[in-house]
């Protein structure tokens, strides 16, 4: 049996896990690469902090990434297929890693997250 998300060391491990994903991932793998070029050594500690305070109410995150993500719309696509592969690649993450109350309520704040930034950007061409 999986346990559930629960304390910092789990939260490092989905996003590393997910991430590795996304990497490799032939929809979502090259705007992270070659267009946002993302510096992982700094991206990763702020989804570490980023997912901790949502789901373990750790408080550490500090940022915009609604503006990040409407800025990036600018020089990668941003479209729903992104979107529904990245929350796949995410569910896929979760289930194999983790089950519970606060692994499914990771899911469906994915889900919504990615639902407004979708919105958010399409508002914004």
């Amino acid at each position: 049996m999986k346990q559930d998300i629960i304390n910092r060391e789990d939260i490092i491990l989905l996003v590393d896990t997910f991430y590795e994903k996304v990497k490799s991932n032939a929809i979502l793998g090259y705007i992270f690469d070659d267009i946002a070029k993302i510096n992982w050594s700094t991206h990763l500690p702020k989804m570490y902090s980023f997912w901790a305070s949502l789901l373990i109410d750790e408080h550490s995150y500090t940022g915009n990434p609604m503006k990040i993500h409407v800025d990036l719309k600018n020089i990668a696509p941003m479209r729903e297929i992104e979107f529904e592969e990245w929350i796949i690649v995410f569910n896929q993450t979760i289930d194999e890693l983790f089950e519970g109350d606060t692994a499914e309520f990771a899911k469906a704040r994915a889900e919504n997250i990615a639902r407004i930034m979708l919105n958010k950007i399409n508002a914004s061409y």
